[in-house]
């Protein structure tokens, strides 16, 4: 005779083995501080190339104002305002980057804990 809970259990078991289950367990593979390490070296090289990419678009956008001004202006003024922009953004992402790094490792081992419980909650009915 089927166990209809035991068939409901092991559908459940399955279907997040294959969805959401990949990705945490790609996810606890790591040790949280490597985890949230690898996830901030994502997002400082992201974070340099978007910068870099804002402020390119921004000179070509302005290239005809910026060459015509270009000698009346204080360039070190100048490089010291983008530096200081690039700072304060820099540390506003990787301090999102790190919140959401660390919530997403917790999420996945809450969940992992739950898929665990469950597997020993269907051993037990053999």
């Amino acid at each position: 005779m089927v166990n209809e809970e035991k068939v409901i259990l092991m559908t459940k078991l399955a279907s997040y083995e294959q969805g959401e289950g990949k990705k945490y367990v790609n996810i606890t593979r790591y040790f949280r501080t490597d985890y949230i390490t690898a996830q901030m070296l994502k997002s400082v090289i992201a974070g340099i190339v978007a910068f870099v990419t804002i402020v390119g678009v921004y000179l070509f956008y302005n290239f005809e104002v910026i060459m015509e001004n270009i000698y009346n202006m204080d360039l070190i003024a100048f490089g010291q305002r983008v530096g200081k922009i690039f700072v304060i953004s820099m540390i506003v992402y990787l301090v999102l980057s790190y919140i959401l790094a660390v919530y997403r490792y917790a999420h996945a081992r809450k969940s992992l804990k739950v898929y665990y419980a469950n597997l020993k909650r269907l051993e037990k009915m053999n």
